[in-house]
């Protein structure tokens, strides 16, 4: 039920081999699917070339989710070369520095600005510029990543748990929305892993430590679990799960000391 031969997706936010977006890239491209990935910036392009190289000839592509040419642009080309799409894989997300490091009360308006356009709104974005490409398929699912900071508070997370929040809410509305068109919309919330995003986070080691110490598994998880779990929701298998906000953190979120 997780084979996903013959299947086209476009994977977005692969920055490099520890990213969440990488992990689902290969756990999907194994299954059989051909695939389309972005890179954010020419900093990033090579970086997303050395890993593109390793699968079966995947389509690759500039996006920069903050821009709206940018997304535009993608399906015209994606469906050149595909005719159409499977799936949708959001892992997008972004704040500034200074919004990581300070109290959550002195969050500038242009960085909260910043954080909700390309770590939420971009979902928005990316599902509406994708909605014909899925249609043309007869439906498919479109996945996003969260973290459980959007429901608690963990320090220095900040401005990103309220861009979480709003990205969660957008789950359920768009699920909503294209329930009738057969296209699913989810998210997995995915345990504190060591990604090029977790890096902005101060204390992040200590994070990581208190996940070994607490949750039901005694242990924290990996970009492997999480990507085993975007293959189950991106497949036939889940054909009837949407609006669902799946959580793969070991069994943290179920406690509460």
């Amino acid at each position: 039920m997780s084979d996903l031969a013959g299947k086209h997706g476009l994977i977005v936010g692969v920055a490099n081999k520890r990213s969440i977006s990488w992990a689902i890239a290969q756990a999907a491209a194994a299954a059989g699917a051909r695939l389309a990935l972005t890179y954010p910036s020419e900093r990033l392009e090579e970086n997303v070339r050395d890993l593109a190289a390793t699968l079966d000839a995947p389509l690759l592509l500039p996006c920069d989710v903050a821009s709206d040419q940018q997304i535009a642009d993608l399906a015209p080309a994606i469906d050149r070369e595909f005719g159409g799409l499977d799936f949708v894989v959001h892992g997008a997300a972004f704040a500034p520095a200074d919004a990581l490091s300070s109290p959550f009360v002195d969050t500038s308006r242009e960085s909260f600005r910043i954080a909700l356009d390309v770590s939420a709104y971009s979902l928005v974005a990316l599902t509406r510029a994708c909605l014909p490409l899925l249609e043309k398929r007869g439906g498919g699912s479109i996945l996003t990543l969260t973290y459980i900071g959007s429901q608690r508070v963990f320090t220095n997370y900040n401005v990103m748990g309220v861009a979480k929040a709003a990205l969660e809410s957008a789950v359920r509305y768009l699920a909503s929305d294209l329930g009738p068109k057969n296209i699913r919309v989810n998210a997995i919330s995915a345990g504190a892993i060591k990604t090029l995003a977790a890096a902005g986070i101060s204390g992040f080691s200590s994070i990581l430590q208190v996940y070994r110490d607490r949750a039901p598994l005694r242990r924290g998880v990996d970009q492997s679990e999480v990507a085993d779990a975007a293959l189950f929701l991106l497949s036939p298998a889940a054909r009837a799960v949407t609006g669902e906000i799946l959580m793969v953190d070991a069994g943290y979120h179920a406690m509460g000391l």
